[in-house]
């Protein structure tokens, strides 16, 4: 496949050997990204885990502290008599048995699902559409609770929700190219912040194996994690 003259100068301001510290590789993301549309800023991170096992299956949820630069589209599957909570938070859909059928049909255009838990067993035949494309509402994401307003102004603010794949990846977007490269690398340092923690006793061995910064087409940008626990 023939590369762009673009393309090898983007290339060429990367040191594919270099383990770069974060804010300079929020910097260089800025000068290697050339798409013409906002792309969004994503961070990798492989784990020393085993996702098979129960205790090390991390997963999720985080606050950045200078949003994602998305205005993140929301479901809310509620009773009747918190429609009107949910929508007055922000919430872009709200109901249940509509959605429920809309669902089963194949539509999945939202971002994240909320649900009260008194639903719950009413849209549990969904977690096979929603499942694979982890919309599926979870506790231990903060998506399945009694407190739907603060659920849905928590994911319009900036909250994303993580899980390590079983590869033992996390996938991320924690920003937009358009962002100061300081608040690309604060988000990103957020989510790494709460992986350490999440760090099961049972995992042995290096726990941060390797970090990328990349955009939506750019190349990968290697971080140097000797500094980030």
């Amino acid at each position: 496949m023939k590369i762009s003259k673009n393309r090898k100068a983007v290339i060429g301001k990367i040191d594919s050997n270099k383990a770069y510290e974060i804010g300079e590789a929020a910097k260089l993301l800025k000068e290697v990204t050339t798409t013409k549309f906002d792309a969004s800023v994503d961070l990798q991170v492989r784990l020393g885990v085993d996702p098979t096992k129960a205790d090390q299956a991390i997963r999720g949820t985080v606050s950045l502290p200078n949003g994602t630069g998305k205005d993140k589209t929301v479901l809310v599957f509620c009773e009747e008599a918190d429609e009107k909570t949910a929508k007055d938070a922000g919430a872009d859909y709200v109901g249940l048995t509509e959605y429920m059928e809309k669902i089963e049909k194949g539509w999945t255009e939202v971002d994240v699902v909320v649900a009260t838990p008194s639903v719950m067993p009413k849209i549990a035949k969904l977690g096979r559409v929603l499942g694979p494309r982890n919309l599926m509402p979870n506790p231990k994401s903060g998506t399945v609770t009694d407190d739907i307003a603060k659920a849905v102004k928590d994911v319009k603010g900036g909250k994303i929700a993580f899980k390590v794949d079983k590869f033992g990846i996390i996938s991320a977007s924690v920003g937009r190219v358009s962002f100061e490269p300081k608040k690309n690398s604060e988000n990103a340092m957020e989510l790494i912040k709460e992986l350490v923690k999440l760090k099961p006793s049972s995992a042995k061995g290096t726990y941060l194996k390797s970090v990328y910064l990349s955009s939506t087409m750019s190349p990968s940008i290697m971080i140097n994690t000797k500094d980030l626990i």
